[in-house]
């Protein structure tokens, strides 16, 4: 799932370089299209999905609605996935969006698969939270 803005676009790109699709738009353009789409891949056509939890424009380290509707329509499972680089540069962004150095050591973590299928909203986010706390340079 990517936005439909120019830094979405190329990341679509760059993306389908490796052969990945992508669903376009965000919370704020065809935000149910998107999640129709996303539930529709994933149950019906067994895609794994991608989403980047926090959204498109934040706030920073909070888990949008988007991931736990599409695990919990869908009766999937989430895993958490992260990579912290050895050195990079920060930007100013609202995300403080990191960019790995050339040649730096890249960790990357993998969560156990977990579901949030009978969770209500609130909890369903907090477990989510937790985990991709576990491994974040904050």
């Amino acid at each position: 799932m990517i936005s439909e803005h120019f830094d979405g676009e190329m990341i679509a790109k760059t993306v389908g370089h490796f052969g990945l699709e992508t669903i376009r738009g965000s919370t704020r353009r065809g935000a149910a299209r998107v999640l129709l789409q996303a539930i529709k891949k994933v149950k019906k056509e067994g895609y794994d999905l991608g989403i980047t939890p926090d959204g498109p424009k934040g706030p920073r380290f909070t888990v949008s609605d988007g991931i736990i509707v599409v695990s919990q329509k869908a009766d999937k499972n989430i895993v958490v996935l992260n990579c912290i680089a050895s050195a990079y540069w920060q930007l100013g962004s609202w995300d403080k969006f990191i960019i790995p150095k050339p040649f730096c050591h890249l960790q990357f973590y993998c969560s156990e698969p977990f579901k949030v299928t009978n969770m209500p909203m609130k909890e369903a986010k907090e477990v989510v939270y937790d985990k991709l706390m576990e491994h974040s340079l904050q």
